[in-house]
């Protein structure tokens, strides 16, 4: 059957992506993806795009509806792209996201032998936004529009009340509307790069219900600044602050780099995990901050932390997730490369009487670098990457640190099991795997990751002659480079990757002298994690293939 666009065809979707389209395939195995459908639809669909072993189409008609189809709620979903599944259960919905996660674990990281755990639900799936920011611009009548950018566009789609963010912020959004009609305000366009109101940007405590109300404009302010505070102040009782953001730059960006208070303070506070932090608007501070609490319990339990041990916290941004860690540990180090993020740290560590933290500017092979010259070798390692994950180097970096347990925070499925997999050919291994909605219906997903150290035997090794005639071991080090011997290797073995460490442990055994960077410890019990046995043998083909060694 070869589809072309506009074919109305019959589909049953069986399988959902993670953007939020069902997938369905056609008798002869060409996957249909179709936004707004639901796993278990029999459908009627219109072909939008063909390509050749996968289509686009819409819905024509539901035959038969899938049995976790519901009504959606909001009359902007599917046009602003924030939600992904108002059109399905939330039981359906955690259902999906736990599947990714498992997929990509098994599939794309290959890990085998693990615990998977049933994913974190929400209790509440609507109104847990703690955050928002609003583009602003004009409708074709002339009235002031607040709402979200539709899907890859600057479209703004108008939205006085979106369902994932708090009620008060709909009371913000009428009042600054009142005060655009009332005074004329004059309102950015980002194709003239002319106007001064480009955003709104709020951020509320949940549990202390302070309120923050950010402007931000294409200039130094607004006019009128003092009658805005005033209708502010008046409708809103919870009103902490008022600040102007100044943002003249032609940039997707939203906020600029200067703040002025216009009215109380320059942050809100707010409580997690029983520790109270400050929050401004360059913070980085948990959306959904209920959720939050239940991710960073069961990172607390995984890394189950001793008194006597030190707690290396890297990408640790604002601090949040060590600094509730703290009471656990005898030392708490946080790394950041974010300078600012690392002041907020040592003022959330201060205000919380926490006294066994510090927190260092640097980056994770410069913060291991540190703790090493100072005789510090933490125990536990907490990793909260970004998005696109940890990657090699920073895994190796903690692999020679060579922590007892590593616990993994992703907000990326296929990341978390690309890292995974280089873990575990590094001396670890995958013990525990959880996910958590933190966003509930929208796409993204949480995981939290167990992984701990396996245990080495210090006893291997392997045989080989060396004829000093033929080898200088002087200069061994110049006969190939690290990466001429991971090219063989990969060349050589179906593009089996070796790291640095793995070759200079080899290259010892073989008595070839290794720069200081690669030794190790010659302490027995060294819990290094070392090379496995395939990875030991292509080197050694590759050392003997570059005349560094002769193999009886």
């Amino acid at each position: 059957m070869n589809l072309v666009k506009n074919d109305i065809i019959k589909l049953n979707i069986t399988s959902a992506t993670a953007e939020g389209n069902g997938v369905g395939k056609t008798e002869d195995g060409i996957a249909v993806f179709v936004p707004l459908s639901a796993v278990g639809d029999e459908l009627e669909v219109r072909i939008l795009k063909t390509k050749k072993t996968y289509a686009f189409g819409k819905i024509e008609n539901i035959i038969t509806p899938s049995s976790a189809r519901i009504e959606a709620d909001c009359p902007q979903f599917s046009k602003c792209g924030g939600c992904s599944w108002r059109h399905i259960s939330y039981e359906e919905e955690l259902k999906i996201k736990s599947m990714r996660v498992y997929d990509a674990v098994t599939r794309i990281g290959g890990i085998k032998d693990f615990e998977f755990k049933d994913i974190i639900s929400c209790e509440r799936p609507d109104r847990y936004r703690n955050k928002a920011q609003f583009p602003i611009g004009r409708a074709k009548d002339g009235s002031a529009v607040f709402g979200f950018y539709s899907f890859h566009t600057h479209r703004i789609i108008p939205c006085d009340d979106c369902l994932l963010q708090p009620e008060v912020f709909n009371s913000v959004i009428e009042i600054t509307k009142r005060f655009i009609d009332k005074t004329n305000a004059d309102i950015y366009d980002e194709t003239t790069g002319k106007g001064r109101l480009r955003h709104l940007y709020m951020r509320l405590g949940e549990i202390t219900d302070e309120l923050m109300v950010c402007y931000v404009v294409n200039g130094n302010g607004l006019k009128q600044e003092d009658e805005l505070v005033r209708m502010l102040k008046d409708g809103l009782p919870n009103l902490k602050s008022v600040i102007i953001n100044s943002n003249r730059e032609k940039t997707n960006v939203v906020l600029g780099k200067k703040n002025r208070v216009a009215y109380g303070s320059d942050h809100i506070t707010d409580v997690l995990c029983g520790l109270k932090f400050k929050i401004s608007p360059f913070s980085f501070w948990q959306v959904n901050r209920a959720q939050a609490e239940k991710l960073y319990g069961k990172a607390k339990e995984y890394a189950n932390l001793q008194k006597d041990e030190i707690l290396l916290d890297l990408y640790c941004g604002t601090g949040t997730i060590g600094l509730t860690m703290a009471e656990n540990c005898k030392t708490l180090v946080g790394a950041e490369i974010v300078e600012d993020a690392i002041k907020d740290a040592n003022e959330n560590a201060a205000t919380n009487d926490i006294k066994n933290a510090r927190f260092i500017c640097a980056d994770a092979s410069q913060a291991a670098a540190q703790l090493k010259a100072e005789g510090l070798k933490p125990d536990v390692v907490v990793l909260d990457p970004p998005r696109k994950g940890c990657g090699e180097d920073v895994i190796l970096t903690v692999a020679q640190m060579s922590p007892k347990r590593v616990v993994y925070v992703s907000c990326d499925p296929a990341t978390l099991a690309r890292d995974l997999e280089i873990f575990e050919s590094n001396g670890y291994k995958t013990k525990e795997v959880t996910p958590c909605d933190m966003f509930p219906r929208t796409a993204h997903v949480e995981t939290v990751v167990l992984l701990f150290q396996l245990k080495q035997k210090p006893d291997d090794y392997i045989n080989v002659t060396i004829e000093l005639d033929d080898v200088d071991i002087t200069s061994a080090e110049t006969k190939a480079t690290y990466d001429e011997i991971k090219k063989y290797v990969a060349e050589h073995n179906a593009g089996m990757k070796v790291s640095n460490l793995y070759i200079s442990q080899v290259k010892r055994k073989c008595g070839i002298e290794v720069g200081k960077n690669y030794n190790l410890p010659k302490n027995e019990d060294s819990r290094q994690p070392q090379c496995p046995e395939d990875k030991e043998r292509a080197i050694v083909e590759a050392l003997e293939h570059f005349k560094m060694i002769q193999q009886e």
